[in-house]
């Protein structure tokens, strides 16, 4: 059985972060292990506080990982502040961690802030340096690179400039009142292709970028490219979105476990 790491803050509501994570990659039959760098008390409305993990904690659940089951894959999520990039980024070049999918969590589906200023800085340095792929939504792409995206072509240029500032695969986000849910992926020095999907009618999108990036990780674990595990990872969360799950009295949480029921 494949492995991965997930590394991220907790969801106490249990719809983003570390539990997303877990459930997708269960979901998906791989084994999930975790590093966990924050404590987050938030339901479907908000975010009401967040505890940050010590840094070197969170360096020492890494290490313990990679010295018994090795992970084939890991998804960074939540790093709340400069010194936890750092100590992510020391224990993964220790470990010469591969397949690492960094999905820059910036701001919740609520609209709370989970990242400070310093640590923007650290994640583009410290971390994008390991990634295979970046996963930022069109608002994470605005502040990445400092300038607004109207429409597609702005957002393929987000993505291709963004490749080349960072050296790392981009894969930019639809949504967001830009298009239907059209993401597209840009590699470094060229290469672009286009993830297109019909927008799904469900207000109830908590943890949407958690479980995209944590299904693309899931796919590298297995061998496939990075457009094989990009495709598939849409198509999961297309599955988890259109299940229509509808719990919380804000934006709820989606159906992690839709392709796993039984029908009839």
């Amino acid at each position: 059985m494949k492995s991965v790491l997930s590394i991220a803050g907790s969801d106490s509501s249990g719809g983003a972060g570390i539990q997303a994570d877990i459930k997708t990659i269960e979901s998906l039959h791989l084994f999930a292990q975790t590093a966990i760098t924050a404590l987050t008390a938030q339901n479907t409305l908000g975010v009401a506080s967040v505890a940050e993990v010590a840094p070197r904690f969170v360096e020492e659940q890494i290490d313990t990982v990679f010295a018994d089951i090795r992970p084939d894959a890991v998804k960074i999520g939540m790093v709340s502040s400069a010194p936890i990039a750092a100590s992510i980024a020391r224990a993964l070049r220790r470990a010469g961690a591969g397949n690492v999918v960094v999905d820059p969590v910036m701001v919740a589906t609520s609209g709370a802030r989970l990242i400070d200023e310093d640590a923007v800085g650290a994640l583009t340095t410290e971390l994008f340096s390991l990634a295979s792929v970046i996963t930022p939504n069109i608002p994470e792409a605005e502040a990445l690179l400092g300038r607004s995206i109207a429409d597609e072509e702005g957002q393929e240029g987000a993505a291709c400039a963004l490749a080349d500032r960072f050296g790392c695969a981009v894969l930019v986000k639809g949504g967001h009142g830009l298009n239907d849910a059209n993401d597209v992926l840009a590699q470094p020095g060229g290469g672009v292709r286009w993830f297109k999907a019909a927008r799904i009618d469900n207000p109830n999108t908590h943890g949407t970028g958690c479980t995209l990036s944590s299904a693309i990780a899931c796919g590298l674990a297995c061998g496939c490219s990075l457009e094989e595990s990009v495709a598939a990872a849409k198509s999961y969360l297309t599955g988890a979105l259109g299940a229509g799950l509808d719990l919380g009295k804000g934006s709820g949480p989606l159906d992690h476990m839709w392709n796993n029921r039984l029908v009839g």
